[in-house]
């Protein structure tokens, strides 16, 4: 049995990257969420925005998921 290590780890290497990546992506928005309840006394600007910001954190995280099922399933 041959066993092509490069690839292996190339796809190691990917796979670890992407992980990191959603998981920050996700924190992101719950940071962003979090912030949002912080400045609700504040200036309603700064709570509109972090909410954006979190909600598009959570719309990244969501596409890609589903891009990778995308991947798998076609």
């Amino acid at each position: 049995m041959h066993i092509d290590w490069a690839a292996l780890g190339s796809v190691f290497g990917v796979s670890l990257a992407v992980t990191v990546g959603l998981v920050g992506l996700f924190t992101l928005g719950i940071v962003g969420l979090t912030k949002r309840e912080a400045v609700a006394s504040g200036t309603a600007g700064n709570a509109a925005m972090a909410r954006t910001g979190a909600y598009a954190c959570f719309a990244l995280c969501a596409a890609a998921v589903a891009y990778g099922i995308y991947l798998i399933v076609a």
